[in-house]
């Protein structure tokens, strides 16, 4: 089989009906979603298959986001993928985690319910993120330094695009100091705090007693640290750095030149849309991504084999 690296989506990939037919076609899918709402005591099919209010809700997207893609997760397993490495995008490292056997179902889909609502709590209002392209992450970070009160790198998702996060009024600030320096394009972001910043440091904080109660399990196959960017394979280290991962910037780009420098061949991204898929084309066209976000896309999983 094919060197391969499961990688997973974070929040903003979440639509109504995400996952549907993954619930409808396979057991071992619906019992992801079943479970998650027993466990919860939330109607989590409700809310990734009807239409609502909630679902961009950080609260409720963290739980509906990773229910799913471990319900995707778990169709492609009966496939007999086994991945060399996994690596997920803010919430989708807890994807990862389970994909890589160093958690439970379970154990992720309750540390997550706690990690959306600390988030949610942490800085109801105040905050904000911003997207800027066309612009080098070494400009980006001395504007922040420089600009007044608090505005961070929160995202490092590949060549040209970066994210910013922090006090609303600095990002503006930073923002047009960016444009002035030459960035293409500098976007507010739909999101309801300034995620991967400092200001998250306490949600992180009120994180640490859930993730220290996890029972964190041996496995052979490491996952990339959105922190730091490493191979880990203890699972000593993971509770820490999943504290830290709340309000340290996610370094994705490094994340995938890890990856690639341990030979992966293809990327396979699980969940909806194709966000990774398309940051993966930005820092290495060459190694192919496939995207599994239907049932249908389980046939492009064959060629891994060869």
């Amino acid at each position: 089989m094919k060197k391969t690296a499961l990688i997973f989506p974070g929040q903003g990939a979440q639509k109504i009906g995400m996952g549907k037919d993954f619930y409808e076609t396979f057991s071992v899918s619906r019992e992801v979603y079943d479970w998650a709402g027993e466990w919860l005591g939330m109607d989590v099919k409700g809310l990734c298959f009807e239409e609502n209010d909630k679902l961009d809700i950080t609260r409720y997207t963290q739980v509906g986001l990773l229910t799913t893609e471990l319900a995707m997760l778990k169709a492609v397993e009966t496939m007999e993928i086994v991945p060399a490495v996994t690596a997920g995008l803010s919430l989708g490292e807890y994807a990862a985690l389970t994909a890589a056997g160093k958690i439970s179902v379970e154990d992720a889909v309750r540390v997550i319910d706690k990690r959306g609502q600390f988030m949610q709590e942490a800085v109801p209002t105040g905050g904000a993120m911003a997207a800027v392209l066309g612009l080098e992450v070494e400009t980006i970070e001395k504007i922040c330094m420089e600009t007044p009160g608090l505005v961070e790198i929160a995202n490092d998702n590949c060549p040209g695009q970066t994210v910013i996060s922090g006090e609303a009024e600095a990002v503006r600030l930073a923002g047009e100091a960016m444009k002035a320096a030459g960035a293409k394009r500098v976007a507010m972001l739909n999101v309801s705090g300034p995620f991967h910043s400092s200001m998250l440091k306490g949600a992180g904080e009120r994180l640490e007693p859930e993730l220290q109660r996890v029972r964190w399990l041996d496995s052979d196959i490491p996952y990339v640290s959105n922190t730091i960017a490493e191979l880990i394979r203890d699972k000593e280290k993971i509770t820490p750095l999943l504290v830290r991962q709340v309000s340290e910037s996610v370094r994705w780009q490094q994340n995938m030149k890890v990856m690639i420098d341990m030979g992966v061949e293809v990327f396979v991204e699980i969940g909806p849309g194709k966000t990774l898929a398309g940051f993966a084309k930005r820092i290495n066209r060459k190694i192919p991504c496939i995207t599994i976000e239907t049932v249908k896309d389980l046939e492009k999983l064959e060629a891994l084999k060869c």
